[in-house]
């Protein structure tokens, strides 16, 4: 596909001098080897203003980042499965205070955790029943298995829920044997409740996750370069992914300080990744690759309640819906971890800004968007109609502050 054009920023309320501050600030990241590489994109108003490139795809065989570079984005698959499975909604295959189990049968015997005693784990029946709203909004009771908090933590670890010969199917129903941590509904976590949707996603529309996203996202909304794997003829576009540390582990060295002083080292490389082969796993919580450009799609058919180039996904109560913040004062603040997020609520697969002040970065109340595990983001605000997508390949996400950072050197060059 052809790349967006780029217009004199000025024509949208966006100061051309300031915005030369968001390319001073990844080629800083750049110069002391901290990330690789990097492309950012803002656009206003369905413009364009700001579209670059800095460093390299891969710093061992030297070459360059391109505009039309592909990217792991991992979570930000999770928007993309939300809308997916709100088609399905608005085509009137549930509702969603629907128990998940209706469709899912095995979440119909899942425990909950109640605390433990001499005997191990207490575990009762589930309050309410998990429904579809509780996946979309991370209330489901699942979790990642990534932290040391609960015992249920453990069995995640020790399960074997991902595996070479593991699809979707049976993830989800090897999930489902697990307790919840939570009550339904009683607290926000983050989670493999995205994956569990888009296996709803399978059963109620009767085709694989691949090919629903392929006939009813992608191909309408011209997003060439999207999905589960990268082709062969397009690895030499593919980046590789770096860490702060050699032999990284996401799952055991998310939780452990890790120095924020080092070069940038090699993680993966582009032909040693799994995402150059068709997976038998389809994650809807974080399987897919893709390229600025067409997340920039994506963003912008959120941006327009639903519709892109005359092509309209969901309508744009719908969308209104799945972008407002569905998360209970009780449970907030949400975070990841120790990673809070002050000031975001969350809505139905994408987080949602509810006080400014408390978020302690510019932006305007009901903008929305979500991240990726290798630093990757996007978030729309409606307010200003402007999207902000940030693409870079380093994990763990949260280690360096520079997505935070891309954010407020955008809004610092709005000026009209």
């Amino acid at each position: 596909m052809s790349l967006p054009e780029v217009i004199k920023p000025e024509k949208v309320g966006f100061s051309s001098t300031r915005l030369t501050r968001i390319n001073n600030l990844v080629q800083r990241y750049v110069d002391s080897q901290r990330l690789a590489g990097a492309v950012s994109l803002v656009a206003r108003r369905g413009h364009v203003v700001h579209f670059e490139r800095c460093g390299h795809r891969e710093l061992e065989s030297g070459q360059p980042m391109e505009l039309d570079s592909i990217f792991r984005i991992y979570s930000m698959t999770k928007p993309v499965t939300t809308v997916a499975a709100l088609m399905l909604y608005e085509d009137g295959h549930f509702q969603l205070d629907d128990p998940v189990a209706k469709y899912l049968p095995a979440f119909k015997q899942t425990k909950v955790y109640a605390g433990s005693g001499f005997a191990g784990m207490k575990l009762v029946d589930q309050a309410r029943e998990m429904t579809i709203k509780d996946l979309m909004s991370h209330t489901a009771g699942l979790s990642y298995g990534w932290f040391k908090d609960s015992p249920v933590e453990d069995l995640y670890r020790s399960a074997t829920l991902r595996g070479p010969d593991v699809d979707l199917a049976e993830m989800v129903e090897r999930l489902a044997a697990l307790p919840l941590l939570y009550q339904p509904g009683t607290a926000w976590r983050y989670s493999y409740a995205t994956d569990v949707l888009g296996r709803l996603v399978e059963v109620l529309s009767g085709k694989s996750l691949d090919v629903f996203f392929d006939e009813y996202i992608f191909k309408p909304l011209g997003m060439e370069d999207t999905g589960f794997f990268v082709p062969e003829s397009k690895i030499p576009r593919f980046t590789a992914v770096y860490c702060p540390v050699e032999n990284f582990n996401f799952v055991t060295d998310i939780t452990r300080p890790l120095p924020t002083d080092s070069t940038a080292k090699l993680l993966e490389a582009p032909t040693r990744s799994p995402f150059i082969r068709p997976p038998v796993f389809l994650s809807g919580g974080g399987g897919l690759v893709s390229t600025t450009a067409d997340y920039f799609r994506f963003a912008q058919m959120l941006l327009n309640r639903g519709v892109l180039d005359g092509t309209r996904l969901l309508g744009p109560k719908t969308l209104e819906l799945m972008t407002l913040n569905h998360i209970l004062p009780a449970l907030q603040p949400i975070g990841i971890g120790e990673n809070m997020m002050y000031g975001y609520g969350f809505g139905l697969g994408v987080s949602v800004l509810i006080d400014v002040a408390q978020s302690g970065a510019p932006g305007s109340i009901g903008s929305f968007g979500w991240g990726g595990a290798a630093m990757t983001h996007f978030w729309v605000d409606p307010v200003e109609e402007l999207i902000g997508i940030f693409m870079t390949q380093f994990m763990p996400s949260s280690h360096y502050p520079v997505t935070r950072e891309f954010k407020v050197a955008v809004y610092q060059a709005l000026i009209d």
